[in-house]
């Protein structure tokens, strides 16, 4: 016990003079204190030379640019496929494109149906996508519905983005003629089997919030798809695909496609391709 407090005594008294010089300068030991006279402005980081004056400036226009600073654009088809269901076969198309700066673009997109060699039903939208963070943005636009009834507009705003676990979602409200509302949301997961191989998971679901009978819609929940696609990408660019579909009409609009003397459920092949550029 003696030995102990003495200890503690020796450490103390060998203390003194670090708390002396401490009291006197409390930046001393820590690499602070004034600057010397003759240190350059830590603001002058460049010297004084810019990006048009000085001997390491570029001639003509400017010539360093920040990433967001540049137009970007590019065209992903995802699918354009034969379906098969059995009693026929249509072609069907889902494609976007787009063009802009990291936080800014304009987007197109566009779906739809060929029969017979006729457009069937399509579906165009035109949007603004603004980044809301970095992996969601938000889209505000028009969409304009051709096909089944009579033709429709519609004002649009949604979210899409890349939710945790990898999964792509896209959620989308709908103001059309007349009130009619509308709400859409897609998920897809791509799943890697090899570098090449991929399994492409896809649910589709709709829904409007009240009846029109001349283009199909009931009210609530109106249709859901879901199927997967195994694709191989021959290159990244470009990859042949082939997968099975699933739909089926829901509540008051099934009660509309039996009143039509059709199925409300609807198995399917499909087989296409998907490229970028």
């Amino acid at each position: 016990m003696m030995k102990s407090g003495m200890n503690l005594t020796l450490l103390a008294l060998a203390a003194l003079p670090l708390v002396s010089t401490w009291a006197q300068d409390p930046h001393a030991g820590h690499g602070g204190g004034p600057a010397p006279a003759d240190a350059r402005d830590p603001h002058a980081y460049s010297g004084g030379f810019t990006l048009d004056e000085g001997p390491y400036a570029l001639p003509g226009p400017r010539q360093l640019r920040l990433a967001d600073e540049h137009l970007f654009g590019g065209v992903l088809v995802d699918r354009l496929e034969r379906v098969d269901a059995g009693a026929g076969h249509h072609w069907a198309y889902d494609t976007r494109a787009w063009i802009g700066r990291d936080y800014h673009r304009a987007v197109l997109k566009a779906e739809g149906d060929i029969e017979a060699g006729r457009l069937e039903e399509s579906s165009t939208e035109l949007l603004w996508s603004r980044a809301l963070s970095s992996f969601w943005n938000t889209e505000f636009g028009v969409r304009y519905d051709t096909g089944h009834g009579p033709d429709q507009g519609w004002l649009a705003l949604g979210v899409s983005g890349l939710a945790p676990y990898w999964f792509e979602v896209d959620a989308t409200a709908y103001l059309g003629e007349q009130g009619q509302t509308a709400l859409a949301l897609e998920a897809e997961y791509e799943l890697l089997l090899t570098q090449r191989l991929v399994l492409q998971p896809r649910v589709e679901l709709s829904a409007y919030g009240k009846d029109d009978g001349a283009r199909g819609q009931g009210r609530g929940l109106s249709e859901l798809v879901a199927g997967a696609r195994l694709r191989y990408e021959i290159d990244r660019q470009f990859a042949p695909y082939v997968g099975l579909e699933w739909a089926a009409a829901l509540g008051n609009t099934a009660d509309m496609v039996r009143a039509e003397g059709e199925s409300t459920q609807e198995g399917r092949w499909v087989a296409g391709v998907r490229f970028w550029f």
